[in-house]
């Protein structure tokens, strides 16, 4: 069914074109995103004397080279989806076989965003530098919201589909 195919490719390429923003925004706003990064990494709005502090990095260098790996990941996964729309695109008329083929690119995409959003914000940033204990630089709802998402549509694009009629 083309209707479903064009689905897959407005969902992979909605991906991309979110992904994309989001690296393209912390490069041209650094300071912003970085702010959130060196509270988070410096672990200074956490419970005050809590027992996960030795873990606190104060240098700038490591803020910094943390945001850059960030971004990177952003934009990779950006990359990743924006390979898959083209490739899903072109063969968007194609046999099921084909059509398959050129979906590749979404498990590598949605595998790069999961590593960032799910690993590094909620396993590194959440727990591991305790962001869920501050209120004012706590992103983990947000990160939620854009693993699932990234997850919701995995699932949807690696439906199987049929030759067209």
């Amino acid at each position: 069914m083309i209707a479903a195919r064009i689905a897959k490719l407005v969902m992979v390429g909605s991906l991309a074109a979110f992904a994309l923003l989001v690296a393209f925004d912390n490069v041209t706003d650094y300071p912003t995103n970085y702010a959130f990064v060196r509270h988070v990494m410096s672990m200074d709005t956490t419970f005050p004397g809590n027992g996960l502090l030795y873990r606190r990095i104060s240098s700038p260098v490591l803020w910094n080279a943390a945001y850059a790996l960030i971004i990177a990941g952003e934009a990779l996964t950006g990359l990743c989806f924006t390979i898959a729309t083209v490739a899903m695109a072109v063969a968007l008329r194609a046999d099921a076989g084909r059509f398959a083929r050129a979906k590749r690119m979404v498990f590598a995409g949605a595998a790069v965003g999961f590593l960032v959003w799910f690993f590094g914000f909620m396993v590194v940033g959440g727990e591991w530098f305790a962001m869920w204990q501050s209120p004012q630089w706590n992103g983990q709802q947000a990160a939620f919201r854009f693993y699932m998402t990234m997850l919701a549509v995995l699932i949807f694009v690696n439906q199987r589909d049929r030759d067209l009629a």
